[in-house]
């Protein structure tokens, strides 16, 4: 039986989503509870998260053995089991043919940020700047909008040949005392949001203006290489 979980999960504990050859993936920590309860399957995540990004709506997809039926009982006995740094917020069975990667048309990334001084609670799970101007963010943020060639705004060496993106929305809002990045697109490269941010903060700084954006967008000057901290990412919702 085929079956799709959405989980969370605090990356900070994990050298990032895909499985590792020393066993410390989020993936990894989940096969490893599935063993403990003698369900031996693969799992398939919708994508990759890097070293110290977080996630609040993950989805991966796996086969379940036909005796666990009751997905209220498996929810609950894997939250016993696993890492209480990741949770199964909900399983639900799926048709054989979805694949949890490839079916996904839609994803959704949130990048935390704050002007307050962090503590040692939420140092990692938020990113802190100074002072920027907001009002200069939201005009640039508006540029990634749309069908790009992302190739200056992704980690080298990563394996993709293909490095057009399509960003279905992008907005930058305050919500209390928290600034969020709020990105929609089909797929992403490595470090690409990160790279992203890191432009519009500089932009918002004075650093950066939009015209280095556009330039770097388009491919004409490589300008900004420095992604942002991974503490404030978040996979926040993958939809089908």
């Amino acid at each position: 039986m085929n079956a799709k979980f959405t989980i969370s999960y605090d990356g900070t504990y994990y050298k990032g989503s895909q499985t590792q050859p020393d066993g410390s993936s989020v993936e990894d920590s989940i096969q490893e509870t599935f063993k403990s309860l003698n369900i031996d399957t693969k799992i398939v995540l919708s994508g990759r998260t890097d070293k110290d990004v977080h996630a609040s709506g993950q989805v991966f997809n796996c086969i379940l053995p036909s005796y666990w039926s009751d997905l209220k009982k498996l929810k609950d006995v894997l939250n016993r089991h696993l890492p209480l740094s990741i949770k199964v917020n909900h399983i639900k069975f799926v048709n054989k043919e979805f694949h949890s990667r490839f079916h996904a048309k839609k994803r959704v990334y949130r990048y935390l940020l704050s002007k307050k001084e962090p503590t040692v609670f939420n140092s990692k799970y938020i990113s802190h700047i100074k002072e920027f101007d907001e009002d200069k963010i939201k005009e640039a943020i508006k540029y990634f909008i749309g069908v790009h060639d992302f190739e200056y705004f992704h980690k080298k060496g990563s394996d993709k040949d293909n490095t057009v993106r399509e960003v279905f929305d992008a907005n930058f809002y305050k919500y209390k005392d928290v600034y969020v990045f709020k990105f929609t697109a089909n797929s992403y490269l490595r470090s690409q949001i990160r790279l992203m941010v890191g432009v519009l903060i500089k932009i918002g700084e004075g650093k950066l203006s939009i015209e280095d954006l556009k330039s770097q967008l388009n491919r004409e000057k490589f300008i900004h290489r420095i992604p942002a901290s991974p503490y404030g990412l978040y996979l926040a919702k993958v939809f089908y």
